[in-house]
């Protein structure tokens, strides 16, 4: 068990260490664009990626909101089990986030796709469409990023072998809390938990 977890931890560091900072410094950037238009931000995400979503849309809506910090308008499209079940049951479950954004998502909207593998039906689709609609797209990726990465305008990608959710879950997870804590940081006197837990 303590080789495991040394070789677990070990792995974790060394892709911390790779981490591309340039594309956090656009995704915040991208954050910002989105005030200045009062524009939003949909996140959408499966399983893990769908919790990570849901931790996203607390830290970056009611986490800054609170704190007087910023006002992002930000939405976790995994969220709403009724809506989620009733559009998997009705016409599919590689619809459940395209038919949330069908004729509401826009040109000055942002859409954080989180994706290990890069290729879920359900993500390519809803961004396949927000790319028509000129929708800038962040992607949050892992394996060898798969055809997401490519569709992407900003890519926060992991670099693993097929297969290692952990690790790239783990990352993904700390760029969401390097983003809310650089943005604590911007008020001075602002307590630093990185959860409204």
């Amino acid at each position: 068990m303590e080789k495991f977890i040394n070789n677990y931890t070990n792995s974790l560091i060394n892709l911390l260490n790779q981490i591309d900072q340039k594309s956090i410094v656009k995704i915040v950037e991208s954050l910002e664009y989105t005030l200045q238009k009062s524009s939003k931000i949909y996140i959408i995400g499966n399983g893990g990626s769908a919790a990570t979503a849901s931790h996203m849309a607390n830290d970056l809506d009611v986490g800054l909101k609170l704190r007087e910090i910023r006002n992002f308008n930000v939405e976790s499209l995994s969220d709403n089990p009724s809506v989620c079940t009733a559009i998997a049951n009705d016409i599919g479950y590689e619809n459940i986030f395209y038919a949330q954004i069908k004729n509401k998502i826009n040109k000055d909207d942002l859409l954080i796709a989180i994706s290990c593998s890069g290729n879920s039906p359900n993500i390519l689709k809803a961004v396949k469409y927000a790319k028509q609609k000129g929708s800038t797209i962040i992607s949050m990726t892992g394996f060898d990023g798969g055809e997401l990465k490519n569709l992407s305008d900003i890519k926060f990608h992991v670099q693993t072998d097929k297969g290692e959710y952990g690790l790239v879950e783990d990352i993904h997870m700390i760029l969401d809390h390097i983003i809310f804590s650089y943005y604590i940081s911007l008020k001075p006197n602002s307590k630093s938990n990185y959860t409204m837990e």
